[in-house]
């Protein structure tokens, strides 16, 4: 495990934090023939012989530098197939961690990974799933009757109350799940004084009561999945 944990924190040094925009910028003009291509993954094969402090265990950061090296090509030229990039850029990352825990693991690696699947605790993946996009259908569906009776506002970010709501449930579950229910008091609280001032300013009953029910149901579906979990 130890071996994993290196090779990601190498990963994430070596992809975010000594990655200038510089080298993403040539690297996107540039593609195969970016000299920040090449020197970007060998800097990444710095990091994992730092790290791992054994020489012994090169190939293994030879091999994860190399698979580096071109799921970045691929993720360069992707780029240009796709117009959301956020897509290419969240499957280029999987696929390095991936090729990362598979090399860290290699000796046993089905072994280690039946381990994890055996060991995974089902009921919380069931509980985080469901406050995700399920809550938010069925939020959708249990206030829609009310939803139609509101102004649209036009300046309003796309999904931001779907998103908004998913993260705030999340929140809830796991400070359900550590047992630390008081935060939960200031998580609303905190909500009610950002919501504050822009609903004083729209002066508007219906859609206040709206975002309260709305709120009162978000955090109710989160708090009963966080129940049924302990329970």
């Amino acid at each position: 495990m130890l071996i994993f944990i290196k090779l990601v924190l190498g990963h994430l040094i070596g992809d975010f934090v000594l990655q200038p925009k510089k080298w993403v910028l040539h690297k996107q003009a540039n593609k195969i023939t970016s000299k920040y291509l090449y020197l970007h993954v060998l800097l990444h094969f710095a990091l994992y012989m730092l790290l791992l402090w054994n020489l012994s265990l090169w190939t293994i950061a030879f091999v994860v530098a190399i698979t580096h090296l071109a799921i970045d090509i691929l993720k360069l030229y992707a780029n240009e197939m796709v117009k959301k990039k956020s897509i290419p850029f969240f499957i280029d990352q999987i696929l390095h961690i991936l090729v990362i825990y598979c090399c860290a693991f290699y000796t046993d690696l089905y072994t280690h990974t039946l381990s994890l699947f055996e060991n995974l605790d089902w009921y919380l993946v069931t509980a985080i799933v469901f406050v995700t996009y399920p809550a938010s259908i069925i939020m959708g569906q249990v206030l829609e009757g009310m939803s139609n009776q509101i102004e649209t506002d036009h300046k309003s970010l796309h999904n931001a109350g779907k998103y908004i709501g998913i993260i705030e449930r999340l929140f809830v579950l796991i400070f359900i799940v550590i047992g630390r229910w008081e935060v939960i008091g200031l998580l609303i609280a905190a909500k009610s004084v950002f919501r504050f001032n822009d609903l004083k300013e729209r002066n508007n009953r219906k859609l206040t009561e709206y975002i309260l029910i709305g709120t009162l149901v978000s955090f109710g579906m989160a708090i009963l999945a966080g129940l049924l979990y302990i329970s």
